[in-house]
């Protein structure tokens, strides 16, 4: 086996993988690889972003394939030796992976794309009453969630009247119910 096979062969590995991956995702296939890396973007108490990292199954295809295809060129057509050959090959194919990397991080993710569930967990939201809370009652609060406002039924958590226009943090939520105390209060208790 020669070096032009070897390039030749990474090439049409590099580029077969590339398809398939681009028609799994077309059917919305998912395959996960143990090398794969995940990042965590984010503070300590900020909100977590989860990212795919830059070694991935598309840049390692992109890298074969672009390695394939620039070290047959090079050795082939160019008439390279095999050292400058293998380095300009790597050269290049380091540069496709980072342009394909370049590519799926900036035009086709999006920051937004996955929600988080901590974004949508009801206890600890804050909102305000619009519909009063009698005592052992059902009354409406209105919340922000995921930049939408939504409402929901709520009584009172310790079993008092809430009036409206109180702003109230959920304590608990069941069955489409949330408990809820006044802010007010939960700030005394502190």
């Amino acid at each position: 086996m020669n070096l032009h096979s070897v390039f030749l062969g990474c090439f049409v590995v590099g580029f077969l993988l590339s398809a398939l991956s681009f028609a799994f995702g077309i059917v919305d296939a998912h395959v996960h690889f143990p090398w794969e890396t995940h990042v965590h973007v984010g503070g300590v108490h900020g909100p977590h972003a989860h990212a795919v990292g830059p070694i991935n199954f598309a840049t390692l295809c992109a890298f074969l394939a672009w390695f394939g295809g620039a070290g047959y060129l090079l050795t082939n057509e160019f008439g390279w030796l095999a050292v400058p050959a293998l380095f300009g090959s790597i050269v290049v194919g380091c540069a496709g992976a980072a342009i394909v990397f370049w590519l799926m991080a900036h035009v086709l993710w999006s920051p937004h794309e996955n929600m988080q569930s901590a974004d949508y967990q009801m206890v600890g939201t804050l909102g305000t009453v619009t519909q009063p809370i009698r005592p052992d009652g059902i009354g409406e609060v209105v919340y922000l969630q995921g930049g939408t406002r939504k409402s929901c039924g709520a009584r009172s958590a310790d079993g008092f009247p809430i009036e409206k226009g109180s702003e109230v943090v959920v304590t608990s939520y069941d069955r489409g119910i949330a408990s809820v105390k006044r802010w007010s209060d939960l700030a005394a208790e502190r």
